[in-house]
């Protein structure tokens, strides 16, 4: 469990002083007009697709595997905009992580809290899944204002950026648990707190099994959901935040509680979890985080790679 980082002596060495100007550029960019933090986010998305062309290859990758009936000309289009949400998500960290509490608060539209209050009267615990969207920063600050919570997250190799990310994502949350400490996550739900986690990615062949995911009839996916919603009085439900298109701000919205969540069969179990990520995704494909290879771990070890 991490609370309340504290900075330390050793941030001021050289090794960092590129990190500090990095994060001193981004957070003298935050306190911009936040429709000019938008336009200068599409630009560098813009640059992304053009400069970095293998983050634009995996993204188009994707697509072309998950919407196989859209024409090369749609999945191109989807892969532009979606460099250009990329872009955004960039200035977004900075937003979520220094804009003051009114600033952002003030960009919050809420929907469907009422699912999320019903387990909390009942004393459960609340699994909270979300998706890997580009709005994630966003995501977390903005929930803390509806109701604190915990999440379970990787720590940064860098110590310096660990020490802001934690910092920053526990402004308006209760703490953060790395993610192998899964007796930590359990525990924080048994204690009826609402604690944040993304089954949507990749994570090889260690507690996971192969369910369809869009076309893709075997995808590597996680049964970590199972494992912590198999805690006592835990209540599982989704969430999903989306970047306005009139740059107003976002909407959180809140979905019903999974019902008769988990069974006995993990792959039933998954298959749930995501089509309810593809769900999500349907809604606002263009805000999705298609630059991860979320199909690398293949059925069999000798499968040739989907991204070849």
């Amino acid at each position: 469990m991490i609370e309340k980082p504290k900075f330390e002596a050793r941030f001021l060495l050289p090794k960092y002083w590129l990190t500090w100007l990095g994060v001193g550029l981004l957070y003298f960019i935050s306190w911009l007009p936040y429709k000019w933090q938008l336009a200068m986010g599409r630009g560098l998305g813009r640059l992304f697709y053009r400069f970095v062309p293998k983050r634009a290859a995996v993204a188009r990758r994707n697509l072309e595997l998950c919407f196989p009936d859209k024409s090369a000309d749609e999945i191109e289009q989807l892969v532009r905009t979606n460099m250009e949400n990329t872009g955004i998500a960039f200035f977004e960290t900075g937003m979520a992580w220094w804009w003051p509490d009114w600033r952002i608060r003030r960009k919050l539209h809420v929907h469907g809290v009422e699912h999320l209050h019903a387990p909390l009267r009942e004393g459960k615990g609340v699994l909270l899944l979300l998706f890997h969207f580009l709005s994630l920063e966003v995501h977390a600050r903005l929930h803390g204002f509806i109701q604190p919570a915990v999440g379970l997250y990787r720590p940064h190799n860098n110590a310096l950026m660990e020490f802001l990310q934690t910092r920053g994502r526990g402004r308006s949350n209760k703490y953060m648990i790395p993610r192998t400490d899964v007796r930590s996550m359990k525990q924080a739900i048994d204690q009826g707190e609402i604690a944040g986690y993304l089954p949507d990615q990749d994570y090889g062949r260690r507690r996971t099994v192969f369910a369809p995911f869009f076309a893709v009839e075997k995808t590597s996916t996680t049964t970590g959901t199972l494992l912590f919603a198999a805690s006592k009085k835990c209540a599982v439900l989704s969430t999903t935040c989306f970047r306005r298109a009139d740059g107003s701000g976002y909407d959180v919205t809140f979905y019903p509680e999974f019902a008769n969540f988990p069974t006995d069969d993990p792959v039933a179990d998954v298959t749930r979890v995501n089509k309810m990520v593809e769900f999500a995704v349907s809604q606002c494909p263009e805000q999705y985080l298609w630059v991860h290879r979320r199909f690398k771990t293949r059925p069999n070890e000798d499968d040739p790679s989907l991204y070849q």
